[in-house]
């Protein structure tokens, strides 16, 4: 394999990592500029295994969008309806939502993840009578809810800081905070694609509050648009940098771009080995966060299980009831059962591993021969 990594212009890279050394911008580059996947796959799965051997984490959520309306005009969105009663758009009242976790009261559902559109005509009590309900229905559940872009403009929304909507989100019942929103923090991109939501600063700032009050957060990138890959590498050091700040990220999740039904549907969506290539740079980038996340609902399940082998961890979830990459164009499943993951898991060679939202092990489960 050293031949073949010299032959690669990886070598020097590939030493860094064994000897723990910081990878910088100019290899974060060199790695996604480099042409044998195969040898980067293996460096960032030497990488994966000496953090978590064969071990796949995976959780049992419940993920809903309670409204896809939303005053932003993001070129690649395929979800948002810019306002109440047009043609696709949904808004469900407090009482629906609690009655879709109800429902599973029989199922062992330990988190509820929920991001919606930035809907102007709701009052700040739905969300926070949204969170106590849920709770009220199941105690124990983690409400793992609203990214970044939601809390900025709640807070801008209701005459807010970004502080006081956390901290009265919390109190109602809110424990972390998902990835979503990140897309690409350059000022150039977000400008063409998402001028109208906050910025990368932002977003990063929102994030270390959060993990000031003691949440926990993931970040994510949207990558496979018009992205370069020094603003790739660009993103991967902020978020490496917000960890060494805070150390309050649990989880890196690529996102792949889908371009169906939205602004930017000339575009071809990211080619399997791109989508494998972005997540072992960012195994390899990210050396202080402890999980890469291969979200099957994005990248397609045999990508992620391939993805097992080039620096990803964890394969998220059953999900349930994902709307927004399905109306971008996605042919994944709705939803997977625990079983179906499991299976996914061993089949690809590796071990399952049930979690729960904090990665605390609930189920360690047994191959069937």
């Amino acid at each position: 394999m050293n031949a073949r990594l010299k032959s690669a212009g990886l070598q020097t890279i590939a030493e860094k990592v064994e000897a723990r050394e910081r990878l910088s911008f100019e290899d974060g580059v060199a790695l996604f500029n480099s042409t044998d996947l195969l040898a980067l796959g293996w460096i960032a799965n030497r990488e994966r295994e000496r953090r978590h051997g064969a071990k796949t984490f995976f959780n049992h959520n419940l993920r809903l969008e309670a409204t896809n309306v939303c005053e932003a005009s993001c070129l690649f969105c395929s979800f948002a309806r810019l306002k109440e009663g047009m043609p696709g758009s949904h808004t469900m009242s407090v009482e629906q939502i609690l009655g879709k976790l109800r429902q599973r009261a029989d199922e062992p559902v330990t988190e509820v993840h929920i991001v919606n559109g930035l809907h102007p005509g709701l009052p700040f009590s739905y969300y926070t009578d949204l969170l106590s309900g849920l709770k009220k229905v199941r105690p124990g559940i983690h409400l793992k809810c609203f990214t970044a872009v939601e809390i900025a403009f709640f807070a801008d929304h209701y005459g807010k800081t970004d502080t006081q909507v956390l901290q009265e989100l919390k109190a109602a019942g809110l424990d972390s905070l998902p990835g979503g929103g990140a897309e690409i923090f350059a000022a150039r991109v977000r400008q063409k694609i998402c001028h109208d939501k906050c910025d990368g600063p932002r977003y990063l700032s929102i994030h270390r509050i959060a993990h000031g009050l003691g949440m926990r957060t993931n970040v994510t990138m949207l990558y496979g648009h018009i992205e370069t890959m020094e603003e790739r590498v660009d993103h991967l050091l902020q978020t490496r940098a917000l960890q060494d700040d805070t150390g309050g990220l649990q989880a890196f999740i690529p996102l792949a771009f889908h371009p169906d039904n939205n602004q930017m549907r000339k575009l071809p969506p990211p080619s399997a080995s791109e989508t494998l290539k972005v997540h072992a740079v960012a195994r390899l980038m990210l050396d202080n966060v402890d999980h890469i996340k291969a979200y099957w609902i994005s990248c397609g399940v045999e990508v992620a299980q391939t993805a097992l082998w080039f620096g990803a961890d964890d394969l998220d979830g059953t999900v349930q009831e994902e709307t927004i990459y399905h109306m971008a164009g996605s042919s994944t499943p709705t939803a997977l059962s625990t079983g179906d993951i499991e299976q996914l898991i061993w089949d690809a060679g590796r071990e399952p591993i049930e979690r729960d939202t904090l990665y605390n092990v609930v189920r360690v489960p047994v191959a069937v021969e």
